[in-house]
């Protein structure tokens, strides 16, 4: 650890022209009271018992240069700065709840189809849904993201076909979504159907499974995950402010003891030394 207030550039001569280590420069209160700090977060934190802190911190404030204080915080961590808290998006609500559904639904769709046989696909984004989509996926993959999505009317429908291979459809919570489908020797997931706000689009999913399986799975917009988080993190710097409350709490108790031990010591020696 690097003493603040160490001198930088080149150092001092002594009187004979020889240059001065910094490790042999005389340490100043400033100085041992820093290394004394960073003792107390030590003991507060269990990386030092009451022991080992006594007798670091009694050589610190007897310590006369760098090289003396140095080696007591050589094995503990240098405090770092607080970690900055996210600041809270200023539109985290997503583009349903900000806009309304009125003002995701019409326009040209993007496209109708998705094939995917032996590779896979993707329908993600703010891509535009039509009325009737049709997913077909042999020895392959899909997925179907409609959180960002525009629909081209108020009723759509996505046919999923599966055959040796999978499709995901992955809607928001707040969609209105029936799942319908059929599995052969396979699997047609149909938890994700759910009621949703009435003002939104209808969404049903339909089709075969067979060899292979389909999803529906609902989750959270990518705004709202980022709130969420920015949200955790708010939480978890809060609840690490408490601890260091505690350890501040804690620091001053062993201090108190600290004093009272060396209130003692002292008086046993007068006492012997009588």
């Amino acid at each position: 650890m690097t003493i603040e207030g160490s001198p930088q550039g080149a150092a001092p001569d002594r009187p004979g022209g020889s240059p001065v280590r910094a490790s042999e420069m005389r340490a100043s209160d400033a100085e041992r009271e820093r290394i004394a700090e960073v003792l107390r977060d030590a003991v507060a934190e269990g990386r030092l018992d009451m022991e080992e802190f006594e007798e670091r911190l009694d050589a610190a404030y007897k310590a006369r240069t760098h090289a003396q204080l140095e080696p007591l915080v050589r094995d503990l961590p240098v405090p770092g700065a607080a970690p900055a808290v996210e600041p809270r998006p200023a539109d985290a609500t997503g583009l349903a709840a900000r806009d309304g559904w009125d003002a995701r639904i019409g326009g040209a769709p993007t496209s109708k189809m998705a094939v995917a046989v032996m590779g896979g696909f993707q329908r993600k984004g703010t891509w535009t849904a039509p009325r009737s989509f049709t997913a077909f996926a042999l020895m392959g993959g899909g997925e179907i993201d409609l959180r960002e999505a525009r629909f081209e009317g108020r009723e759509i429908v996505i046919r999923c076909f599966a055959f040796m291979g999978g499709i995901e459809v992955i809607v928001p919570p707040d969609l209105e979504t029936h799942v319908s489908g059929i599995g052969i020797m396979g699997g047609f997931d149909h938890r994700g159907s759910a009621d949703g706000d009435p003002t939104g689009p209808r969404v049903t999913v339909t089709g075969l499974a067979m060899f292979g399986g389909v999803s529906v799975e609902r989750k959270l917009r990518k705004e709202e995950q980022k709130r969420l988080k920015a949200e955790r993190r708010r939480e978890k710097e809060a609840r690490r402010e408490e601890l260091r409350a505690e350890r501040r709490a804690r620091r001053a108790e062993l201090e108190e003891r600290h004093a009272e031990r060396q209130a003692e010591r002292r008086a046993r020696r007068h006492d012997l030394g009588h």
